[in-house]
């Protein structure tokens, strides 16, 4: 039987996408032990999934709500946006699909010069569309209303006119075994041509896609050139990394440990 505090603890977990012990502890006027058996329980049942320091909504078939993905570990993807822009150089050519962390990068690269960024996101587009020094070119296709992503196979073939540089993708999971996951098979074919038609690409990914799972697979940690995430603390993702010539790109190595 679900208590009163769980109930508002999954409401909290609905409107944000994710919960911390510090915070649920001070707003509950509990221990953080007490708020810790109370996540451990919702997990159990499946309700929330167990990330250091709290949880997040647990949701293997549907994504966390776009706004909510905002909110979730908006300083690491600031940094990983940041160290990220500093491997791309002025004059570029890059792809930039369908996330919040890949718009955290293009946020980052504000001030490059000479840049040609094609995406299938309307918030990177509308980002940079004030930047005169970067030309934006728009994929067609189905827009998704819910995030502004432009899907389908439509968008798909956009993007197999080019050859980039580079190409800054987001995933919505990684499998420990090192499958990148997603939720939309729509948006799927498009990240596939997008990474089978750049030189380079880089993965950006926060520490809590370790702990998400989806349906589809786009493909495999070790066909990108370069990994940007705040830590990995997953022995077999690192092994993987290193086998593949990954680079491994660790924002926040030594963060705090629940």
């Amino acid at each position: 039987m679900l208590i009163a505090r769980h109930n508002s603890i999954l409401e909290i977990a609905r409107q944000t996408g994710r919960v911390t012990v510090d915070e649920l502890a001070k707003r509950f006027d509990v221990s953080p032990q007490t708020i810790r058996k109370d996540l451990n329980e919702l997990c159990e049942l499946k309700l929330l999934a167990r990330t250091h320091g709290g949880a997040l909504l647990s949701s293997g078939i549907e994504n966390v709500g776009y706004e909510a993905r905002r909110i979730i570990s908006s300083k690491e993807k600031a940094e990983i946006g940041r160290r990220t822009a500093e491997i791309v150089p002025n004059n570029t050519s890059l792809f930039i699909n369908i996330g919040t962390t890949t718009e955290a990068v293009a946020q980052a690269l504000l001030q490059h010069r000479g840049l040609m960024v094609i995406s299938n996101n309307l918030n990177v587009a509308t980002l940079m569309r004030g930047y005169s020094q970067i030309e934006v070119v728009v994929a067609g296709g189905v827009l998704r209303h819910v995030d502004g992503g432009i899907v389908g196979e439509a968008a798909a073939d956009f993007m197999r006119q080019f050859k980039v540089d580079m190409a800054i993708i987001g995933v919505s999971g990684i499998d420990e075994d090192g499958s990148l996951l997603d939720y939309d098979y729509r948006e799927v074919r498009v990240t596939q041509a997008i990474i089978k038609n750049a030189r380079q690409t880089i993965l950006v990914a926060d520490s809590t896609k370790f702990e998400r799972t989806a349906p589809v697979r786009v493909g495999h940690l070790s066909e990108v050139s370069t990994f940007v995430t705040d830590q990995c603390r997953i022995p077999r993702i690192k092994k993987i990394a290193e086998e593949a010539g990954v680079n491994l790109i660790e924002t926040d190595p030594l963060g705090d440990v629940d």
